[in-house]
């Protein structure tokens, strides 16, 4: 196999002579593989700033020790999944690590993916390698979700250590978290081949932040009225918070199967609509 590299693009790839029949018969847009390219770039540049990269595990740990110092104290418990009560820093913990994954994943699709696009012209230049629409979308994407799974797992061991995690089921709160981002990276990156200047990222924080507060983050789905129960249902954060609140407790049961079928429906659409985007804006 020929390996390959761009200079503009900053990436090792596969060359031509590698799978040259395939590339003969598919077009760009429909075949992947090469996407870990993209996601060895990432870290290469993350390897310079890993300052930033640390920091974004502070935030949410940050809002955990403030509901555990704070909060915890005027609202000792609270009706948790199963009718049951719960402490409220552990009915919180788990939709904070499942909101820290919807934010970070947002950031790296929108800010890091618009810049490389519409300033620093990465992906015409990963274009004119092996690289298809697909593969870039499968490597910002990938990225993304790598980030927020490191997230997940430094927050799950925060809860770990102040005594949060009480049950077997627990540990399955951070493949949500990394479904979780894979489905606002993929939709997120859609968002960012559509945005045309830095002042239009107010909208993205403008959708982010009632994803954030209204999601059954910090109280039940009870306390809203009926009709808004409807609306709220139909966010997607909403469904990473039940389902990591609901491992995060030990409590099964047969909506969790409607939470991820919608997460997964949310990613495969992103996915697909990022590809889409990016054949027609660099072809």
């Amino acid at each position: 196999m020929v390996v390959t590299e761009n200079a503009a693009a900053g990436v090792r790839v596969p060359g031509r002579r590698s799978g040259g029949l395939l590339l003969r018969i598919l077009p760009p847009s429909l075949y992947a593989g090469r996407a870990s390219a993209l996601i060895e770039r990432s870290a290469l540049v993350y390897s310079r700033a890993w300052l930033v990269f640390v920091s974004g595990v502070f935030e949410p740990l940050f809002y955990l020790l403030a509901f555990r110092v704070g909060f915890g104290q005027l609202v000792p418990e609270v009706t948790g999944p199963g009718g049951g009560t719960m402490s409220y820093v552990a009915f919180v913990a788990p939709a904070l690590l499942a909101a820290s994954a919807m934010n970070g994943a947002v950031f790296d699709a929108t800010y890091g993916v618009f810049f490389k696009f519409r300033y620093d012209k990465t992906y015409e230049a990963a274009l004119s390698t092996p690289l298809g629409p697909l593969d870039i979308a499968l490597g910002e994407i990938g990225w993304a979700v790598l980030r927020g799974g490191l997230y997940a797992v430094s927050f799950f061991g925060v809860m770990g250590v102040m005594g949060l995690v009480t049950t077997p089921w627990a540990v399955l709160v951070v493949p949500v978290a990394v479904l979780v981002s894979f489905a606002f990276a993929a939709v997120g990156m859609v968002c960012a081949t559509l945005l045309r200047t830095t002042s239009q990222f107010d909208y993205i924080q403008l959708a982010v932040m009632p994803l954030f507060f209204f999601s059954t983050t910090f109280y039940p789905l009870s306390v809203y009225p009926e009709p808004l129960q409807v609306l709220v249902q139909c966010l997607p954060l909403y469904h990473g918070v039940e389902l990591s609140r609901g491992f995060a407790a030990g409590v099964l049961d047969w909506s969790m199967a409607g939470h991820v079928a919608y997460l997964v429906g949310l990613a495969a659409l992103g996915v697909y609509g990022v590809s889409r985007r990016l054949h027609t804006l660099l072809r």
